[in-house]
């Protein structure tokens, strides 16, 4: 049986949440700026907000701090575009989203469960289990499922 985590490792486990908490707004955004900026000529606040759903304040509000962060470009009264900063935070949140759901349809989870599931596990996840979850995927593709 493994042994409780020392008091040392418990503070370092929560830590790490809070930086993923930190983060995951502005993953959040810049997935989202990404994937409709596909499918839309411009993305504007309010895009975000209904999709969000949350005020056009709120929006605002997160768009400075990722303007201050380097990550939107800032251009008033302009449709939000990323910096390349931006692009490639998004697409790597884009990836993490993707594995994440695909493992979560693979082990049987419903795709409606699991992109709702994956939204709150994707800023939390280490890079030690989504390797994990990458390699049980392959396995799962050269195998099949082990789940009927």
């Amino acid at each position: 049986m493994d042994s409780e985590p020392s008091a040392a490792d418990q503070a370092r486990n929560f830590l790490r949440v809070r930086e993923a908490h930190k983060r995951e707004i502005a993953e959040d955004y810049v997935e989202m700026i990404s994937e409709l900026s596909q499918t839309q000529d411009a993305v504007r606040t309010g895009h975000l907000a209904e999709r969000f759903g949350v005020s056009h304040a709120t929006v605002t509000n997160h768009i400075q701090r990722l303007i201050a962060e380097g990550l939107v470009h800032d251009r008033p009264y302009q449709p939000l575009v990323l910096t390349e900063q931006g692009a490639a935070l998004a697409h790597q949140s884009r990836g993490r989203h993707l594995l994440i759901r695909s493992f979560l349809i693979a082990i049987g989870v419903s795709p409606e469960t699991a992109e709702a599931d994956t939204e709150g596990i994707e800023h939390h996840v280490s890079q030690e289990t989504l390797a994990c979850f990458t390699e049980l995927l392959k396995w799962i593709e050269r195998e099949g499922s082990p789940i009927s």
